[in-house]
């Protein structure tokens, strides 16, 4: 198939998470490999980027050593905010601020023009990290809690904006941000100058939303995009068993793109191409990791790409 979408690939660069090597939220699911065979895998793939995971080194100068060796670059650190609770506040504050000093320290010195971009999710309430079925129990916020969360994205978006970096939210299964009129909400409401949207197409089109619609909508405020399917059967029994969103993982509910049912993937990358998105184009998983099956599926999804991308 000739490519479809137009990316300037100066502009737009290919990244993946470490998801297809272990899970940072269920450390259980692990292929068990070091760190540096992780990156090193992702770079055999043919990726320019990566996520931060738990098993990343912590001091700046030896993750920037260890990536510069493969040619790779932090695409994103993840933080969770609690600001629908309302005590929480200036803590999920002081974290962000660590997170933007951690990158700025990791990437000194660079001119590189890949840039990571931070990005969070309202995890206040979540039930994802919990042993209970996923779709009866996501939370659901209050006008108070919206009102507390907007506010809250706002101000940290700025902070981001004012130190050169997007702030880049992530609608996410078993939170208040997974239904689509909360996707809606939060979108609709909050700046778009300081707050962007993390387009993770598996993890919108599982909680309800149609993912083209979603990024017809959104496009100019895609600023960071998770390129993942979703296995429909498996999805569909997450939901008829009232399984757990760990369960729902271990059932393989996600994979890289073209592995499952969103048919619409290749369509998205010509909308946002359309629209001019540069950043970067992430793929990742969330599935149980086996033997050599994580470096298989990074070579997929890099297939993927380059059938659909032309590079």
């Amino acid at each position: 198939m000739n490519a479809i979408a137009s990316f300037d690939p100066s502009k737009t660069w290919l990244g993946i998470t470490p998801t297809l090597w272990w899970n940072d939220d269920f450390p259980l699911l692990d292929a068990g490999v070091t760190f540096e065979h992780c990156i090193s895998e992702m770079a055999l793939a043919g990726f320019r980027g990566c996520s931060i995971g738990h098993k990343y080194p912590t001091d700046p100068a030896v993750l920037k050593a260890a990536l510069d060796l493969r040619g790779l670059r932090i695409s994103e650190p993840w933080v969770s905010t609690y600001f629908t609770i309302e005590a929480m506040t200036e803590k999920t504050i002081k974290e962000a601020h660590a997170q933007l000093d951690f990158l700025d320290a990791v990437e000194a010195g660079s001119e590189d023009p890949r840039r990571a971009d931070l990005v969070v999710a309202e995890f206040g309430g979540a039930i994802n990290p919990l042993p209970v079925a996923l779709f009866p129990n996501a939370p659901h916020f209050s006008d108070k809690q919206w009102d507390l969360l907007i506010a809250g994205l706002n101000r940290i978006g700025r902070i981001a904006h004012e130190r050169g970096r997007n702030l880049c939210y992530h609608p996410h299964l078993g939170t208040g941000v997974m239904h689509p009129y909360a996707i809606e909400r939060l979108f609709d409401n909050t700046d778009p100058l300081y707050v962007h949207m993390l387009l993770d197409t598996a993890h919108i089109t599982a909680g309800g939303s149609d993912a083209l619609a979603v990024t017809k909508k959104y496009a100019k405020r895609v600023k960071h995009v998770h390129l993942k399917d979703v296995r429909l059967a498996a999805l569909e029994k997450v939901k008829k068993d009232g399984l757990s969103f760990e369960e729902g993982v271990i059932e393989g509910i996600f994979t890289v793109p073209g592995d499952g049912g969103i048919t619409t993937l290749p369509d998205i990358l010509q909308v946002l191409s359309e629209a001019g998105f540069t950043g970067w184009l992430m793929t990742e998983a969330e599935q149980v990791p086996k033997g050599d099956e994580p470096l298989m599926y990074a070579k997929m999804a890099r297939a993927f790409f380059l059938e659909h991308l032309g590079w």
